[in-house]
């Protein structure tokens, strides 16, 4: 594994922790996570898990462990036959996650944050 491939999934795994997505059943939770880091790219794994983030907090108490990821996972496979929609701005996913959002959103859409401070 490449030393981008570890930062990329240490991203992932950041919003898990922050959000202790786990549950109660942290070894299955983790097998899951491991077979969609294995088949999904890292950015879209990361919007898909900040969508599902949004739709689980309108839910006391919120969705956790693998029920969390099977909707996850839903999502990513309704993005592979239909068009990637996403809700967030690249600040928005900024805010949930704490991640830069450029590798999501590109670099265009979202200035470095030196600039953004200045503006």
């Amino acid at each position: 594994m490449t030393l981008e491939e570890k930062i990329n999934q240490q991203r992932v795994k950041h919003i898990v922790s922050s959000y202790q997505l786990e549950g109660k059943e942290t070894e299955a939770f983790a097998d899951y996570l491991e077979e969609l880091l294995q088949t999904y790219a890292m950015p879209l794994l990361e919007l898909a898990l900040a969508e599902t983030l949004i739709v689980n907090w309108m839910n006391v108490p919120m969705q956790k462990g693998i029920l969390f990821l099977q909707q996850t996972h839903d999502r990513l496979k309704n993005w592979e036959t239909h068009s990637i929609s996403s809700s967030l701005t690249p600040q928005e996913f900024q805010q949930i996650t704490g991640l830069d959002p450029s590798p999501i959103f590109g670099t265009s859409e979202f200035p470095p944050p030196s600039i953004a401070r200045s503006c």
